[in-house]
């Protein structure tokens, strides 16, 4: 049976190791990317779907498949604009799910963050903790929720504070016991390899992964 995967935000940290890893597993014969521009890849099962996100009901007709991984996200230093950031974690997620569930997708894998909360007086959680909210009002068959801690990868345009930052995390992770492991950094990898692992388990309901679970279910 021919297995579709798409993803959004493949260009992104865990998007580009999802993408890599896709690549090369049998279990999906078709890997449709959804971007605003071109992602590098020469692997045959991959078609490239270049869109304006402003605009996702447009494009709605050619969001098919099985599964969905949404890794998209953006940071204040890319996106200063705060209502342009908001669209980018929240609205176009939102929208994708409400393409996925109107087109038959079975499985929605959505990447957020740790301590995303409605009720946050951080704008940041805040905001991944009401695109968690919206996105399981939508009433999926499969929504998987992922809210990983600070990520360990490479980046393209890495920054000094950023990576001195990394640099310690790496060195007081181990330190984080108990119900402190959750904010334990993890790696870019790990998360994509999870994401990857339990679309594979065809379960149906809403599952929230926090990072030490990400962690755990990545071995």
């Amino acid at each position: 049976m021919t297995k579709k995967a798409v993803i959004v935000g493949a260009s992104g940290l865990i998007g580009s190791n999802l993408l890599a890893m896709l690549s090369t597993q049998p279990n999906y014969d078709e890997i449709l990317i959804i971007a605003r521009k071109k992602t590098r890849t020469n692997n045959v099962k991959v078609t490239q779907l270049i869109i304006e996100f402003a605009h996702l009901d447009r494009y709605a007709k050619s969001i098919t498949g099985n599964v969905i991984f949404c890794c998209l996200g953006s940071t204040r230093s890319e996106t200063p604009d705060l209502d342009e950031y908001r669209k980018i974690d929240h609205d176009y997620p939102v929208k994708l799910a409400e393409i996925a569930l109107k087109n038959g997708i079975e499985q929605y894998h959505l990447v957020s963050s740790i301590s995303a909360d409605a009720r946050s007086s951080n704008f940041y959680l805040r905001m991944k903790g009401e695109t968690e909210e919206d996105i399981k009002k939508i009433g999926l068959k499969s929504l998987h929720i992922y809210q990983p801690s600070v990520l360990i990868g490479y980046r393209q345009s890495a920054r000094l504070l950023e990576g001195i930052s990394i640099f310690f995390l790496k060195i007081t992770s181990p330190l984080l016991l108990g119900t402190l492991k959750k904010y334990r950094a993890i790696s870019a990898h790990s998360v994509a390899k999870t994401l990857f692992k339990q679309s594979l388990k065809n379960q149906t309901g809403v599952f929230t992964y926090t990072s030490d679970k990400i962690k755990q279910l990545s071995k």
